[in-house]
């Protein structure tokens, strides 16, 4: 699905073949938390591949990128509060050449998995995530791509809101690390493959 915007492009070298954005909080006390794991895959990414995220206050976020594969892949965080990571989408997407959802790909945590488990997904509902509804009324679709990281069930519906800004203990923190470090691998096989068969494997192994 394309995407309409005006004005004039300002890229980054060449278009992006794939945009990746890691949701979460900034500031020191949102830093480990269960809210932050996207933010923190991105992070990683930029570590495993040697790069730095420059913070670009236009774009109002943090952005860096990597070849992978062959393939320009941008990687971002942007450095809004979770519930207005959609402001840093019109910015970034000039920045980067890109008209297609298709190409965006954001890294968030998933309440409704298992702590540490991976999963891939085209589109879908929010649940109830406010990164993903304001990325989604920023860009009029909910067909980008996810990679969710499953933080774990929160003991009530309730409790929600203050697990996901907690960090997590024992071995859910263990799971999770974990799943933050193959969220890159998860990365690399979109690229590489495409979205069908990286669903296929990601999701299998979890």
């Amino acid at each position: 699905m394309a995407l309409r915007r005006r004005g004039a492009q300002e890229r980054l070298g060449d278009a992006a073949d794939l945009l990746v954005i890691g949701l979460g909080n900034p500031g020191k006390e949102y830093e480990g938390t269960r809210h932050n794991v996207g933010a923190m895959a991105v992070e990683r990414l930029a570590e495993r591949y040697r790069a730095s995220l420059k913070v670009e206050p236009r774009q109002r976020a943090s952005l860096g990128v990597v070849s992978v594969d062959g393939k320009r892949v941008a990687l971002s965080i942007p450095t809004t509060y979770m519930n207005e990571s959609g402001a840093a989408l019109p910015g970034l997407l000039k920045r980067c050449g890109l008209n297609d959802v298709s190409k965006i790909l954001v890294i968030h945590d998933e309440l409704d998995l298992d702590a540490g488990r991976l999963q891939l997904k085209v589109g879908g509902g929010i649940a109830g995530h406010n990164g993903l509804r304001s990325i989604k009324s920023v860009l009029n679709s909910a067909e980008f791509l996810r990679l969710r990281i499953g933080v774990g069930r929160p003991p009530s519906r309730e409790a929600g809101a203050s697990w996901v800004l907690s960090k997590a203990r024992g071995a859910d923190a263990t799971a999770i690390e974990d799943a933050i470090s193959r969220a890159g691998d998860a990365v690399a096989l979109v690229v590489s493959n495409g979205i069908e068969r990286a669903m296929t494997e990601v999701n299998t192994r979890g």
